[in-house]
């Protein structure tokens, strides 16, 4: 089997850590699961709220549930900081429920990778506010 490897890789500098958010930020707003769950190792480690989800398969069960229930889901990610294989990222993203209740949800992430570029860690802290339709500042 080939190593996967997704670029960019670390140790990371300001210019590849910029463009490994951007990326990550691309795949997110796709919402597409199986695509997105491909930048993690096949054993990666999450935190997502208060859930712990462990390798990339529950990752992809974990992301089609998310996105069944944030509908219209927009996000935005900015670097935080970063330091050889790390980083933290600091976002927001816009979504509504199928009741039509917009929220916009804020948060932040710390994120390891390994030599390969895939992210074996992800720990994220999230709030949810809920918002009017005419509150949107992403969509």
């Amino acid at each position: 089997m080939a190593t996967e490897v997704r670029f960019p890789v670390p140790p990371f500098t300001e210019e590849t850590a910029l463009q490994k958010v951007k990326l990550a930020e691309d795949a997110w707003n796709s919402c597409d699961p199986e695509q997105v769950c491909l930048a993690y190792s096949v054993d990666t480690e999450w935190r997502n709220r208060a859930e712990f989800i462990n390798g990339r398969e529950e990752v992809k069960r974990f992301l089609k549930r998310k996105w069944e229930k944030e509908r219209d889901y927009k996000l935005k990610k900015q670097l935080w900081g970063f330091r050889n294989n790390r980083m933290a990222v600091q976002f927001e993203y816009e979504w509504h429920d199928a009741d039509g209740q917009w929220y916009r949800s804020y948060g932040n992430e710390l994120w390891e990778f390994d030599e390969q570029g895939l992210m074996t860690k992800r720990y994220a802290s999230i709030n949810d506010l809920p918002i009017l339709e005419n509150e949107q500042k992403l969509h």
